[in-house]
């Protein structure tokens, strides 16, 4: 029985964590839950799972959590950053799932792997931010880092058993988002509304706009160079609509590995929790010879300029990244606020990179000075 600590429960990625929690209950059972502000699905999930600890936002919403619970229903309610540590490192779990959405994971995530816990990464930010510094805690702890997204867990799939040194590059597949055969101009004034209907794949909004904006796929990008310690150079984005191939590896000789699936995150989510081994999903491969083609093509960096500015402040590195990453949360949160035009977003983040004076050899306390310092900049732009 692998007993799991779940940040970020009531997320896309928690909920489905939590469903093959479900189907597999002789495999999983849930040891911490941690949550943010939706405390009626949190109860649900509480009373359904049987957490031994639960995490809230603040202090307001772990006193109405507690109010609604019953006498028999023991469990300890935490709230805040110091709440979201402890469940990261609670004696009691097997696995940390790191799926909190933004800048908000990288903490509780760092502290999962100081303290020896394997993680289940779907937190792309923890490495945005500090790749560097998260990869040494893990090498130095010994920790195992396996990655949830579907993308990374593609590459993830496609390198087992091959040789690191003949990798030749990584193809990262998108599906080019909502707007892929939307003009340039008509980008410019999308409402919050229309940007929240992906084709595809079915997330929370943040990561929507993102993939939207294919920022998403400027921080996979990122996320990939870390996670299999590759050059950027070795990166490369494909636009693939139909989302079966979730990504590629190609290697010396000329050789393309590719996983493929149909787009269900329970695939990649079921792969990193019950790894080395395979769970018997009950879902369905592609039907290959009703499909149609599998189409690809290059993403127009002028029409996405968020991926463009992710790949140069990657190529930059030092606390580029982390102030990327904090001037488009904020970006985003304004765009769904209905505060900025969606062609501001990328924008407001060139902008605020312009500005940044960046830090050499950055510790994590200058990356959370540089997040801190953009999240202001960005604001103000706003």
């Amino acid at each position: 029985m692998k007993r799991l600590s779940i940040l970020g429960c009531t997320g896309s990625i928690g909920k489905n964590v939590l469903r093959i929690v479900e189907q597999f209950p002789e495999r999983f059972s849930v040891a911490a839950l941690a949550a943010g502000r939706n405390a009626d699905l949190l109860l649900a999930q509480i009373r359904q799972f049987a957490p031994e600890v639960v995490v809230v936002l603040d202090d307001g919403l772990a006193d109405h959590v507690r109010k609604r619970l019953g006498p028999e229903e023991k469990v300890e309610i935490l709230h805040g950053e110091s709440g979201y540590e402890a469940a990261a490192t609670l004696d009691s779990a097997d696995l940390v799932v790191s799926a909190m959405v933004g800048s908000a994971g990288l903490l509780p995530t760092l502290a999962a792997v100081e303290h020896g816990k394997p993680v289940a990464l779907a937190n792309k930010e923890s490495l945005v931010m500090a790749g560097e510094v998260l990869m040494e805690a893990a090498r130095r702890h010994a920790v195992s880092i396996i990655p949830v997204d579907s993308e990374h867990s593609a590459i993830f799939q496609a390198l087992a058993g091959q040789r690191k040194q003949d990798l030749k590059k990584i193809l990262l597949t998108a599906s080019g988002g909502p707007f892929l055969q939307t003009s340039k101009e008509e980008l410019e004034d999308i409402s919050p509304e229309v940007a929240l209907r992906h084709p595809t794949w079915k997330m929370g909004p943040k990561i929507t706009i993102d993939s939207a904006t294919l920022m998403n796929k400027g921080l996979e990008v990122m996320e990939a160079k870390w996670l299999f310690n590759v050059p950027l150079e070795a990166i490369e984005v494909v636009i693939h609509p139909e989302s079966i191939i979730h990504s590629m590896v190609a290697y010396c000789d000329g050789s393309v590995i590719a996983q493929m699936g149909l787009p269900d995150m329970r695939i990649p989510i079921a792969y990193a929790l019950s790894y080395p081994e395979r769970l018997w999903l009950e879902l369905p491969e592609p039907d290959f010879c009703r499909m149609g083609a599998l189409t690809f093509q290059e993403p127009d960096l002028e029409k996405f300029p968020c991926l463009a500015l992710a790949f140069q402040a990657c190529r930059a590195g030092l606390t580029y990244p982390a102030v990327l990453n904090a001037a488009n949360e904020t970006a985003v949160r304004s765009f769904l606020g209905h505060r900025i035009r969606f062609g501001q977003i990328s924008r407001i983040v060139e902008d605020t990179l312009d500005k940044h004076e960046p830090v050499s050899d950055p510790g994590l306390s200058d990356i959370l000075s540089a997040d801190a310092w953009a999240r202001r900049a960005a604001e103000v732009a706003v």
